[in-house]
């Protein structure tokens, strides 16, 4: 690791002007950026911590949640709002690290984690677009038992790893953020970027932006979550396939439905064409398969990932079958 000017943030505003015009980043907890700056897939020449900033957890006046992007994770997942009403983003919170890691981990810090792909973090080894961008992707013909099956490109097939993203993606979670330009707000779901062939770039973050809290909008009433992750191991590995599901069901009826998938895309993945051909039908097996179908139409699949398309079928009705009533 090379040296590095470590800054605190006092506001928003003194942190824009500290990154401004440098090679420099924020600074959350750390639990990811750290560690890409020991494996020098990272070198800025500072870092701007923005940890004292903006830590709060409030009902929203239309019964929503309003999350500053220096909460912790487990902040985040012990709070009563969140358990009660979003026990999806509870469940992938505790299931995506150790209490450790979620003591210190937070919100902003979690959205902008990079991938774990190996190639990535092998500097001396691996060609790597998202690294290097330019030099190859060695993922597509090597170990690819983690990688992407949607949304991926020939430049890369490196999944984003994050569990609460999932979440936030089925609660229809907002960005906010501050920059230079003023503040903007941000769905979730048009946040991070797509590999296509430029992916070093992976998000639709402007230059200096900072991210300062996440709002998520109430849910219908008597809508239901589930948040569940398919891995190689229990104890804290990343997703093969995970699901967020939201599902509201009136006599009989569907009428709101969302579906998030991890551990198969670049990014958070939600298609809304399978969400509305669940609108008005009744909850079945039949229906969520044909849901899931649509879902994953586009899988494109390596040698080591041929099995995922299956595995995330099927945990996607089984997330759906036990919103339903119909355990299983």
């Amino acid at each position: 690791m090379r040296p590095f000017i470590y800054e605190k943030a006092t506001s928003e505003t003194d942190a824009i002007v500290r990154r401004s015009g440098s090679n420099a980043q924020f600074l959350g907890a750390g639990t990811n950026l750290i560690d890409l700056m020991r494996e020098r897939v990272e070198a800025p020449d500072a870092l701007v911590d923005v940890t004292g900033l903006s830590r709060q957890i409030e009902e929203t006046p239309d019964g929503g949640i309003l999350i500053g992007a220096a909460a912790s994770n487990t902040a985040l997942a012990e709070n009563a709002i969140v358990r009660q009403r979003y026990s999806a983003l509870a469940r992938a919170l505790l299931a995506g690290a150790s209490v450790q890691i979620r003591n210190m981990a937070t919100v902003g810090g979690n959205i902008l984690q990079r991938t774990r792909c190996t190639y990535f973090y092998d500097v001396e080894g691996s060609r790597c677009n998202k690294r290097n961008p330019g030099s190859g992707c060695d993922a597509l013909d090597g170990l690819n038992r983690a990688h992407g099956i949607l949304g991926v490109s020939q430049s890369c097939i490196a999944t984003h790893p994050s569990d609460m993203c999932v979440a936030l993606a089925a609660f229809d979670a907002r960005i906010h953020l501050v920059g230079d330009t003023g503040r903007r707000i941000v769905p979730l779901t048009e946040f991070h970027r797509l590999p296509g062939d430029t992916p070093e770039i992976e998000t639709n973050l402007e230059p200096g932006e900072l991210i300062t809290a996440v709002d998520l909008p109430a849910l219908p009433p008597g809508a239901r979550s589930m948040y569940r992750k398919v891995r190689d191991r229990a104890s804290y590995a990343f997703a093969l396939v995970s699901v967020a599901g939201v599902l509201q069901i009136v006599e009989g009826r569907i009428v709101e439905a969302r579906i998030a998938l991890g551990g198969v895309a670049p990014k958070p993945w939600r298609i809304k064409e399978a969400e509305a051909g669940l609108i008005g039908a009744a909850p079945g097996e039949a229906v969520f398969s044909e849901a899931a179908d649509i879902i994953l139409s586009g899988a494109i699949t390596r040698t080591g990932n041929a099995f995922k398309p299956e595995l995330a079928r099927r945990t996607i009705v089984a997330v759906l079958q036990n919103l339903s009533g119909e355990t299983r």
